[in-house]
């Protein structure tokens, strides 16, 4: 189902959602559609498992797949939120609190 309304957006850019700046003020047309309808929509009901053995069974798969490449692969790659050792930081702050 989509549903199309053609609205006046505000300089303010609020309908009931903020607008990202990126569009223009003025009339615009906007498009709301299903996500039942959107492949590309990761959130699709449809794709989820509906019994707890259906999870485990997916889960099986994945483990199995021969391209799964490991998440250590990453360990040690992110610089952290900031932009240090996470460990110092994390001690740095208890340090304080005494």
């Amino acid at each position: 189902m989509t549903i199309t309304q053609t609205v006046e957006i505000p300089p303010s850019r609020w309908l009931n959602m903020e607008v990202p700046s990126v569009f223009p003020t003025g009339q615009v047309i906007l498009t709301w559609q299903s996500p039942l309808e959107n492949p590309a929509c990761s959130s699709d009901p449809r794709q989820d498992p509906r019994t707890v053995e259906e999870a485990m069974e997916r889960l099986r798969e994945q483990a199995a797949d021969p391209n799964r490449k490991p998440i250590s692969r990453l360990f040690g790659k992110h610089p952290g939120f900031f932009g240090g050792d996470g460990v110092a930081y994390q001690r740095a702050i208890r340090d304080e609190w005494d």
